[in-house]
C-alpha cells in the first residue's frame, strides 16, 4: 500500500509547465523489464566526431558539460512534446509548483513548432488580467526570439521576482498583426477550488488545477455548502474548462469525492511493472500520505447522488480528462461542453542527482471502460460550444496538434494528426449555445447557463 502511494506521489500528469508532480516515486522504476539492445555503435562513433569536431573547429570554445548537457536535452525533446530534461533551476520550479505558489506571469504553456505555446492562463493571473488567451503564441521575450529556446530557457524568461515586468509579443489568431503585451510578475497563488452559489441549491465548484489539496479543499467546500444550505443541494457544476492537469492522486481524489467507495476512476500501462496500477476510490490511492485523515469519509451521502455537470473543452488536460472520463463512464455525470484537449499520457520524474532530473513518459492512462484519451479526449455527453466570439470557437489547440505526439494505442503511427476524426458536435447531442452579450452588453457564460439549466430541468425547478 505504501509503496503505491509512492508511486502516485511520483506521477505527474500534465499541467505543461507548472508541471504539478509530487516527489517519492521509486527510482527503481526506471529499470525496464525489456531486454537491453546491442549498442548502435555507427551512430555512437557518429556522435563522437560530432562532439570532437565542435570541441575543435567551432568558432569559440564551449565547455564540455554545455555540449553534454544540449545533447541530453535535445535527445529527451525528441521524444514527444512532454518529456524533458530538468536542470537545477526547472527542477526546483516544479517543485515550487506543486505546492501552488511561484513568482511568475501565470500562464500555463507548452512548446510547439519552437514556439511557446499558451494552454491556459491562470485564474486571477498577472497573464489572465492582461487578457492573455488559449493558443496564443510567444514569438519574443522582452525582445528575444523565443525559436531556438527550450520550454526550460523561456519558462526562466518569464518566471522572476514580482513587480518586475517582461514584453512578451505575441501571435494571435485572426489578428493580423503581432500584439506586445506587457506584464508585470506577480506572486502567483493557484487557488485550486473556488465555490459560487448561482442559484439558492446550485454550487459551482471551480477546479484551476490539481495540486496537493485539491480533493481535500473541494470535499471541504461540498461540506460548507451542504450545511449552509441545510442539505438543500439541488446540483453541482463542476467546472474543469481550461484546466491544464496535474497530480493524479488530486484527480483520483475528486472523482472520490462523486463516486462509491472503490470505483474504479483509471488505469495506467506502461513498459515498466511501476507504470501498470489500477487507482480506485480508496483513500491509500487519492490521501497525500499514509497518515492523513481521510477527508471523504465524513462527508453526507448526498454528494455521491446530487445531480452533477461537468463542464470541459478544449484547454481541460490530464487530470480533468481522468476526471471527465471517470465520472462519464461510472454514469455518474453529465460530461457538457466540447471535446477536451486529449493528453492521456504519464510522466514519470527520474532523480539524476545534482538537483537535475529527467521528466519522462512512462505510460499512457484509461479510463475505466478502457477507453485511450492519447490524442483524441473526451468527447461531451451533451455539446454545447461556446459563443462565436469567444476562444473556444476559434482555436482549436489539442494534443494532436503538437508536434511529435503519442499516437492514440489504437491509431496509426505516432504523430498521425487525429484531429480530422468527427467533431463531437456530429456525434453528439448539441444544446443552443444562445447569445454572448447579456442585457448590460457584457460577456455571458453561455456554456454555465447551459449547465445550470439542464441542471434545474432535471429537478423540475423553473424558478429563475
Amino acid at each position: 500500500m505504501n509503496g503505491l502511494l509512492k508511486k502516485l506521489g511520483w506521477v505527474m500528469l500534465g499541467t505543461f509547465l507548472g508541471f504539478a508532480l509530487a516527489f517519492n516515486f521509486s527510482a527503481d522504476a526506471q529499470h525496464s523489464d525489456a531486454s537491453p539492445s546491442s549498442l548502435p555503435v555507427d551512430e555512437l562513433r557518429t556522435f563522437s566526431e560530432v562532439f570532437g569536431k565542435i570541441k575543435t573547429d567551432y568558432v569559440e570554445p564551449v565547455p564540455d558539460r554545455k555540449l553534454i548537457k544540449e545533447a541530453i536535452i535535445g535527445m529527451v525533446s525528441g521524444l514527444d512534446p512532454h518529456s524533458a530534461y530538468l536542470d537545477q533551476e526547472a527542477y526546483k520550479e516544479l517543485q515550487t509548483g506543486t505546492q501552488g505558489e511561484f513568482g511568475g506571469l501565470g500562464l500555463e504553456v507548452t512548446m510547439d513548432d519552437g514556439l511557446v505555446k499558451v494552454v491556459s492562463p491562470i485564474d486571477d493571473s498577472p497573464a489572465a488580467k492582461a487578457g492573455m488567451k488559449p493558443g496564443d503564441l510567444i514569438i519574443k521575450l522582452d525582445g528575444e526570439a523565443v525559436k531556438g529556446m527550450t520550454l526550460n530557457d523561456a519558462v526562466k524568461l518569464m518566471r522572476g521576482k514580482p513587480d518586475t515586468t517582461i514584453s512578451l509579443t505575441v501571435l494571435r489568431k485572426d489578428v493580423p498583426k503581432p500584439l506586445v503585451i506587457t506584464l508585470t510578475r506577480a506572486i502567483i497563488k493557484m487557488k485550486s477550488v473556488r465555490l459560487e452559489e448561482k442559484d439558492p441549491g446550485y454550487a459551482v465548484m471551480r477546479i484551476s488545477q490539481f495540486q496537493e489539496r485539491t480533493a481535500e479543499d473541494l470535499a471541504k467546500a461540498f461540506d460548507k455548502f451542504y450545511k449552509d444550505n441545510q442539505g438543500h443541494v439541488k446540483g453541482i457544476v463542476l467546472d474543469l474548462r481550461n484546466n491544464p492537469g496535474g497530480l493524479l492522486n488530486a484527480a483520483v481524489g475528486v472523482s472520490a469525492v462523486f463516486l462509491p467507495k472503490d470505483t474504479l476512476v483509471v488505469y495506467t500501462d506502461g513498459r515498466i511493472p511501476d507504470s501498470k496500477m489500477h487507482l480506485t476510490t480508496l483513500p491509500e490511492n487519492y490521501l497525500p500520505g499514509p497518515t492523513e485523515e481521510d477527508f471523504i469519509a465524513t462527508l453526507p451521502d448526498a454528494v455521491k447522488k446530487v445531480p452533477l455537470v461537468v463542464l470541459v473543452n478544449g484547454g481541460s488536460a490530464s487530470a480533468s480528462e481522468i476526471v471527465a472520463g471517470a465520472l462519464q463512464d461510472q454514469k455518474r455525470g453529465t460530461i457538457m461542453g466540447v471535446r477536451t484537449f486529449g493528453k492521456g499520457s504519464v510522466q514519470t520524474i527520474f532523480p539524476l542527482g545534482n538537483n537535475t532530473a529527467l521528466k519522462l513518459t512512462t505510460a499512457r492512462y484509461f479510463t475505466p471502460k478502457g477507453r485511450s484519451i492519447q490524442a483524441k479526449g473526451i468527447d461531451p455527453d451533451l455539446v454545447v460550444p461556446d459563443d462565436a466570439n469567444s476562444v473556444e470557437a476559434t482555436l482549436g489547440i489539442r494534443e494532436a496538434d503538437l508536434t511529435g505526439h503519442l499516437a492514440n494505442p489504437n491509431d496509426g503511427k505516432a504523430g498521425t494528426p487525429s484531429a480530422a476524426s468527427p467533431a463531437p458536435e456530429m456525434a453528439t447531442p448539441q444544446l443552443h449555445a444562445g447569445k454572448a452579450g447579456g442585457k448590460s452588453g457584457k460577456p455571458v457564460d453561455v456554456q454555465m447557463d447551459q449547465a445550470i439549466s439542464y441542471l434545474k430541468k432535471a429537478q423540475g425547478d423553473t424558478q429563475h
